[in-house]
């Protein structure tokens, strides 16, 4: 059988010479062989050699001037001779970042949010800091694109319970509604009508065709108009006698199709057997008044602010 390079097999016992172009010796070999098979003497070239001996070199006086090597300490690694490190690099950067802005803080965090709306770069910087500060803040419950869900309130909408002037938002964002410990917060408190027996289960179900039948949708005319006095007589003085509600005690509208815990006849009737106290914190304390003005500008350009 011929082997692959076209030359004949040596004799059994023989070893196959090398092949080479005439007039030419062969790289000769480094005196290593089995089994009839010798290793040829290739050196690699010096270029690639120089510059394998310099990556090593680099890599030796970057262990020296950096951290680079892991230790079993408190610091957990060479420190390197130069004394630097990735995260005062960070640090510094941050710092920098924070110089430039300084300005920019300040005003927003100083100037009265009826003035800072007539400055429109200084508006503008406020909405785009509040954007990120209600991804970190705010996400959990109003959903990252503010259109909340059951019992959160959709921020892109124009019903607001509490009011949605700039003021209005700033207020709520310090003192939260119902949030425990702060004197200034946001509280209203609706009667559990079915769990207190303030109403029977029958003239819960008549008010709640009355809610029906003044938001638009489908009820029974004759539950709905006896509900209506027993609405008139229990919950006209916050809601209102046409349902519209009243921000001073954050009762919603019933007369839209806007619902914070839903309009179907079985979440009403929940509603008000058990009564609803939806609680959000107060972020005063808890956030610097630069990062809330930011978050009263940003939820205020959504779409629905006053």
């Amino acid at each position: 059988m011929t082997p692959r390079n076209g030359h004949s097999p040596a004799a059994p016992g023989t070893k196959d010479p090398v092949t080479t172009a005439p007039g030419t010796t062969g790289p000769g070999t480094t005196g290593h062989e089995w089994d009839g098979i010798e290793e040829l003497n290739n050196p690699l070239p010096r270029w690639w050699l120089w510059i394998f001996y310099a990556t090593i070199a680099f890599a030796i006086v970057y262990m020296i001037l950096f951290p680079a090597i892991p230790l079993p300490t408190s610091t957990g690694y060479t420190q390197g001779a130069l004394g630097w490190s990735s995260r005062a690099k960070v640090e510094r950067e941050v710092a920098e970042l924070e110089a430039g802005r300084a300005a920019v803080l300040k005003g927003i965090e100083t100037i009265p949010l009826a003035e800072l709306r007539r400055d429109p770069l200084m508006w503008q910087a406020a909405i785009e800091g509040g954007r990120s500060a209600f991804k970190v803040h705010c996400v959990q419950c109003h959903g990252s694109g503010a259109a909340g869900g059951p019992g959160y309130p959709n921020l892109n909408d124009d019903e607001w319970l509490w009011g949605g002037s700039v003021e209005d938002i700033h207020r709520t964002l310090l003192h939260g509604i119902r949030h425990p410990g702060d004197p200034d917060t946001r509280q209203s408190m609706m009667p559990a009508f079915g769990r207190d027996g303030l109403l029977t289960p029958r003239e819960i179900d008549e008010v709640v065709e009355h809610v029906r039948a003044i938001s638009g949708q489908a009820h029974d005319g004759a539950m709905a108009a006896r509900g209506s006095a027993i609405f008139a007589q229990q919950c006209a003085s916050c809601h209102g006698a046409d349902g519209k509600g009243m921000r001073d005690f954050g009762s919603p509208n019933l007369t839209n199709g806007i619902w914070l815990y839903g309009g179907d006849r079985e979440t009403l009737r929940e509603t008000i057997h058990n009564a609803r106290a939806g609680v959000m914190p107060g972020w005063q304390g808890r956030l610097p008044e630069a990062t809330i003005r930011k978050l009263t500008a940003y939820v205020h350009s959504l779409g629905g602010g006053e």
